[in-house]
């Protein structure tokens, strides 16, 4: 037996559309993301979740509520798997921060996982927030499979650690908007990776 943890990034967002860094600031849901949310819904509806956990911001928030709804059950509301904190660099898009804040930019370039973003925080800080949370759900879901909402740098953070990988390795994982992903978990044996980032269900 395993727990199975079913990884999602939330639906689209006007930012996510325009390409902007979008860390800790509230941004909704677009209507595309909402109807994002509304497949993810049907595409997990045939799995008996028994929890479902979302990162505290409008845009996990108002996804893990659509997934929740056809199971009749509470989504749980954690903090610590908000996506990373991009500081200064919030509703920038890159080329606006590299022109704005060059020398900044090109520091944070120098060690992505290690430099944290002006006024924010590093991806290795991010790992080490999210993937400790996420291990201590799946301790308490023995054999069970849950849900978690969130963003992409802390889903590929998990995706990472189920790899071996560490966080640099994220740019080798693609995630879209209203992407599933899944890893199962059992006792004594290394995570395993079912699959990543799965889109049919935005396709049909």
């Amino acid at each position: 037996m395993a727990t199975c943890v079913f990884l999602v990034r939330h639906g689209e967002t006007e930012w996510n559309a325009t390409r902007r860094y979008q860390g800790h600031h509230d941004v909704p849901l677009s209507p595309a993301g909402v109807c994002q949310a509304e497949r993810l819904a049907s595409r997990l509806s045939g799995q008996a979740l028994a929890a479902v956990y979302t990162s505290d911001l409008s845009r996990a928030v108002e996804t893990a509520r659509a997934i929740a709804r056809p199971h009749g059950i509470p989504v749980v509301q954690l903090e610590e798997l908000r996506e990373i904190d991009v500081g200064e660099w919030e509703g920038l898009s890159f080329d606006e921060a590299r022109k704005a804040r060059p020398a900044d930019v090109a520091r944070w370039l120098e060690d992505t996982t290690n430099n944290p973003i002006p006024g924010g925080e590093s991806y290795a800080r991010l790992r080490d927030r999210v993937v400790p949370k996420v291990m201590g759900i799946v301790r308490a879901h023995p054999d069970e499979s849950f849900c978690v909402v969130s963003h992409a740098g802390p889903v590929k953070m998990v995706l990472c650690d189920a790899l071996g990988l560490g966080p640099e390795a994220r740019h080798r994982i693609d995630l879209a908007n209203g992407a599933v992903s899944a890893v199962a978990y059992s006792p004594g044996r290394p995570p395993r990776v079912l699959f990543m980032n799965d889109t049919c269900h935005l396709l049909t």
